[in-house]
């Protein structure tokens, strides 16, 4: 029967180049901006990729590089195979907080948008990506507007029993403890939440002129 661990032996051919590439000052120079992840939280259809699409416009009007990573289309491609078991949902974020870091240390300011329910895969992908450039925003609609937008229909199926291990229904969100920032869309339109993102990349962004 063929082990099922990992084959450390093949570790000896690996020979990192970090050190002989660029520094990041370099391309955030380039770039006149500063790198970062914003990562926003919250049940399907609370708004994330939303208010995500709103912030990128606003950043690209004023002449920076964004770039959006939402949970749908990382699962069309770089995770397209796994679930939404616990374990698929860890390996989900880890592999999506090595990618924004990538971009991160590129120097673009970095938009991630997953439901990433738990504070243990929050802190994973913080951890992974460096605390001083992780800012946690977490889109607090409540369920019940969630359920009432369902423009996926994912909330009357889960309800139906056809999805398991739904956020909200069948599994549970833990809310951050103390994010960045806290939106809920029920109580404020699309245009004051992407003034609040902007309003928190500009306190961070410290442009390189």
């Amino acid at each position: 029967m063929p082990s099922t661990m990992r084959d450390t032996t093949s570790d000896i051919n690996i020979f990192p180049i970090f050190d002989k590439m660029l520094p990041r000052s370099a391309r955030e120079s380039f770039l006149r901006q500063r790198g970062m992840m914003i990562w926003f939280t919250g049940l399907s259809g609370s708004g994330k990729s939303t208010i995500a699409l709103g912030v990128e416009r606003e950043l690209y009007r004023r002449g920076f590089l964004c770039r959006i990573l939402d949970g749908d289309n990382i699962r069309t491609g770089i995770n397209a195979g796994l679930g939404f078991s616990p374990s698929d949902r860890r390996e989900n974020i880890r592999r999506i907080a090595e990618v924004g870091k990538l971009f991160v240390d590129t120097g673009i300011v970095t938009l991630a948008a997953f439901v990433s329910p738990t504070n243990e895969l929050r802190q994973m992908a913080r951890d992974i990506i460096g605390d001083s450039d992780f800012n946690e925003v977490y889109v607090s609609t409540p369920l019940e507007e969630c359920e009432r937008r369902d423009v996926k229909g994912l909330y009357a199926r889960a309800r139906r029993g056809e999805l398991k291990e739904f956020t909200g229904i069948s599994a549970p969100f833990e809310p951050p403890a103390a994010p960045a920032l806290s939106i809920d869309t029920s109580r404020q339109t699309l245009e004051e939440s992407v003034r609040q993102v902007v309003a928190l990349i500009d306190r961070q962004q410290n442009t390189i002129t």
